[in-house]
């Protein structure tokens, strides 16, 4: 009895031929135009999580723009074009499109479903194309001279030779002289690969977490959402082996098509069966074929997880140009055919019948790219340049960082500056000045201190969110383990490693233990992690931005102690911090009505209520992270002039310190060291980047002063609600404000000489700029007339003096007694 026979559901020579009429005939109409310059848009737009809905490339009103650009491109014979350039050695990589396929499908209406097959076997699909890619290939543009590469000879060679073979074996009708033909992936130097189609309502494409990936999708085209773990090494892995017979001197090539092989030792050749010498086979490196090869480890989303389980993992394989695309820590949506491997070696003694997964990459789609990578939409360029002609970009980019999160304005505004960064600078001898900014929020629970870091993680390129009880030294560092595939001792980042480049936030820093805690002092200052272990002795760049969150010592800040005494951190560490914000609690009948309305307005809308800026303007994290990009384009350097008054500052606040401490007055958490000049320095040149100058300014290094001081103004406003006087009106306030910028040094006049810290105890008074001092006093939200009636009362009190033809404010420090007793009255 005859077995039966069963039919091939295709016919594959059809299909070949429709595959070569695709790649010689299809042309870019304006529908597949769209599709081409939409090609960085994520897969699943639709599907997407609230937590990363900011993530996605575009939005509506950037597609329709696109679209209409698109449109107005002539068509062009996109893959010809493609496959000439390829002849010319000037691309690597043939992108096939199923966005195209299925459009050319649908014009010439042949019924073949070419774009169902290659999605449910994608493998041998992909082979398909390459024998259609081959017998299109064009002849170069440019001969050969003896400055091509000696590979480009050679395949010269190999494609003519096989050339003149088929014309023999089409004269002779002997088919099989084609076995002695070069294998077909010896003579190709391209990479195929596939670009799924893109979500329509028609065909929504949804990105698969790994958990969802089943035993149908075998062999299928799945695209795959998740965080790039670890990241193998580059190696080459062989493609096609080469051997050289020692007897007839044949050549014989191998093609290699799974991760395991046996090499061959006899020579197959006509010549030696023939002899019967069974020549021996020696493996020519010089004649094989290798690729770039690279093994990604994805891991689930943390909102993808269920509940009470664990992130599961999937092997990915990159071949070819898609190598060196993904980073650890990067988020990404993986295209590519979800195959079956069996183990190997010990493994499998172990594993006996099962069989391990993994997935060829095809496609590979960042979901935030870095900064020098971004690129802006020339409408959003507009509208960044409109708002910085305006002037007051500083105060709307502030406001649209955590918009949900009431108050705090000059906390977003330093976060700002965090994600901006100063100017990192190397000197000649090779010594690296950081510019990246550390900023630390130390303060009472309820506070938003997780949510503003949670926010700045997600929207920086890179960023790293961890916390402190959960993280270890080695963690934070870098571990040594075992590499799977090479079984060698290798080392893997930490948390710092993997936010080089970018923001490590740390929550819950306090929690830390101190051992672990000291882990992060190197990388804090020189940015490097010194590792020496396993007989690994190496030193890895952390070159990233420190965000930490923290309690107080006892959960709450304690007034009855003082500030040092609730930070409980280690003075090596605290000057490490560039800003430090210690953000207190604090119960009053007005801030706490407008926090509630806020709150409760988020809850009842699911939005933000409007932040008092013009025409409520709010700027999306996806044009905040552009207008960085663009920031961090600019190099400010310091003028003389702004270098001599910030010399001049410094000596001030470093003799104000003094004579605080002279006094036992000293309750501040941060004393002045040279590493609060350079931190001054790294603000100011943030402010001008965000200003998109190349100069820093005096009104920068203003800016940057009154951010370190409002980093304490919580703690000042605590300690005067303790002092149990009654509630001061605003020339009190105001007095309290000049009293504090005098003390403090700032906004002193120009024209004082560098010994003024000497003589001002021998004059009884401090001179101050009055354009100055009433900018600060504006800027606490006070009316001009209520600065005049304050500077008027005042000096009617002797307390301070105006000289210098209005120009200068004098304080008189002896007007103590004055002020105290008009408050009495």
């Amino acid at each position: 009895m005859a077995l039966l026979q069963m039919k091939a559901p295709v016919d594959y020579q059809v299909q070949l031929t429709a595959f070569e009429n695709f790649l010689s005939d299809f042309k870019t109409s304006p529908q597949e135009t769209i599709t081409h310059a939409l090609g960085n848009i994520n897969i699943d737009e639709d599907d997407l999580s609230d937590e990363y809905d900011f993530m996605e490339e575009d939005d509506n009103a950037h597609q329709q723009r696109r679209r209409q650009r698109a449109q107005k491109q002539p068509p062009r014979h996109k893959y010809r074009d493609m496959l000439q350039q390829l002849a010319d050695r000037k691309t690597t990589e043939v992108v096939v499109e199923l966005d195209d396929l299925h459009a050319y499908e649908q014009d010439v209406n042949e019924g073949l479903k070419l774009v169902e097959w290659v999605e449910q076997n994608t493998k041998h699909y992909a082979e398909i194309l390459s024998r259609a890619i081959d017998k299109l290939m064009p002849p170069p543009s440019d001969n050969l001279t003896f400055k091509d590469d000696v590979l480009d000879v050679l395949m010269a060679n190999r494609v003519q030779r096989n050339q003149m073979l088929e014309g023999i074996a089409d004269r002779e009708s002997d088919p099989t002289i084609l076995n002695d033909q070069y294998p077909a992936q010896l003579t190709r130097r391209y990479t195929l690969v596939f670009k799924p189609r893109t979500s329509t309502n028609d065909n929504p494409a949804k990105a698969l977490s790994v958990r969802q990936v089943r035993g149908d999708h075998l062999g299928k085209l799945i695209t795959i959402r998740g965080i790039a773990t670890r990241v193998s090494d580059v190696k080459p892995i062989v493609q096609v082996s080469a051997y050289t017979c020692d007897r007839c001197g044949c050549e014989i090539f191998q093609p290699v098509t799974d991760k395991q092989y046996g090499p061959l030792t006899l020579c197959p050749s006509k010549d030696c069966e023939e002899n019967q010498s069974k020549g021996q086979l020696y493996p020519s490196s010089r004649a094989s074929k290798f690729m770039p090869f690279q093994e990604v480890k994805i891991q689930e989303l943390a909102e993808q997880v269920p509940i009470g389980q664990i992130p599961r993992t999937l092997t990915v394989l990159c071949y070819g140009s898609l190598v060196r695309q993904v980073s650890p820590g990067d988020v990404v949506d993986m295209s590519g055919i979800f195959l079956p491997t069996p183990y190997t070696g010990f493994q499998a003694m172990r594993a006996g019948l099962l069989t391990d997964t993994y997935l060829e990459a095809h496609h590979i789609v960042q979901h935030k790219k870095a900064y020098e990578h971004m690129e802006i939409d020339p409408m959003m360029a507009r509208r960044i340049a409109k708002f910085t002609q305006s002037g007051n970009q500083y105060e709307y980019l502030a406001k649209s960082i955590a918009p949900e999160i009431y108050g705090h304005l000059d906390v977003k505004k330093a976060l700002l500056l965090l994600l901006v960064g100063g100017v990192t600078k190397e000197v000649g001898d090779g010594m690296r000045i950081r510019g990246d900014i550390n900023i630390c929020l130390m303060g009472d629970p309820g506070v938003a201190k997780s949510q503003l870091l949670k926010y700045i993680s997600k929207v920086a390129p890179r960023g790293v969110y961890t916390s402190g009880r959960g993280s270890s030294g080695v963690g934070l560092t870098a571990a040594v383990m075992r590499d799977p595939v090479t079984d060698e001792m290798v080392l893997e980042g930490g948390a710092l490693v993997l936010a080089d480049n970018g923001i490590c936030c740390i929550d819950e820093f306090d929690k830390m233990d101190d051992n672990d805690r000291t882990a992060i002092h190197e990388v804090m200052e020189q940015q490097t992690i010194s590792i020496s272990k396993a007989g690994i002795s190496t030193t890895l760049n952390a070159r990233t931005s420190i965000l930490a969150a923290a309690n107080p010592i006892y959960g709450r800040y304690n007034t009855r102690l003082s500030a040092v005494e609730n930070i409980n951190l280690p003075a090596a560490l605290l000057s490490r911090f560039d800003i430090m914000f210690l953000l207190l609690d604090t119960p009053t009948r007005e801030t706490d009505a407008q926090l509630a309305k806020h709150v409760a307005h988020v809850h009842m809308h699911s939005r933000h209520p409007d932040l008092g800026t013009a025409d409520g303007i709010v700027f999306s994290p996806q044009e905040v992270r552009a207008y960085v990009a663009q920031a961090r384009t600019f190099r400010p350097v310091v003028p003389q002039a702004v270098s001599e008054y910030m010399v001049k500052m410094y000596v001030r606040m470093r003799g104000a310190q003094r004579r605080a401490e002279k006094r036992m007055q000293h309750n501040n958490f941060g004393h002045t060291t040279p590493r609060t000049l350079l931190g001054v320095v790294r603000l100011a040149q943030a402010l001008a980047r965000l200003r998109f100058s190349n100069t820093v300014t005096q009104d920068d290094v203003d800016e940057a002063l009154r951010l370190v001081e409002a980093s304490k103004e919580s703690l000042a406003a605590d300690e005067r609600s303790q002092s149990g006087r009654r509630a001061l009106n605003a020339s009190s306030k105001i007095y309290n404000l000049v009293k504090g910028l005098a003390d403090g040094g700032a906004c002193r006049a120009d024209d004082g000489d560098d010994d003024e810290d000497e003589g001002e105890e021998g004059y009884g008074g401090v001179e101050m700029s009055l354009r100055m001092v009433k900018g600060r006093v504006i800027a606490k939200g006070f009316t001009e007339n209520q600065w005049l009636a304050a500077l008027e009362e005042y000096t009617e009190l002797d307390v301070w003096q105006t000289a210098g033809n209005g120009t200068r404010l004098v304080f008189i420090t002896s007007g103590n007694a004055e002020r105290e007793g008009s408050q009495e009255l």
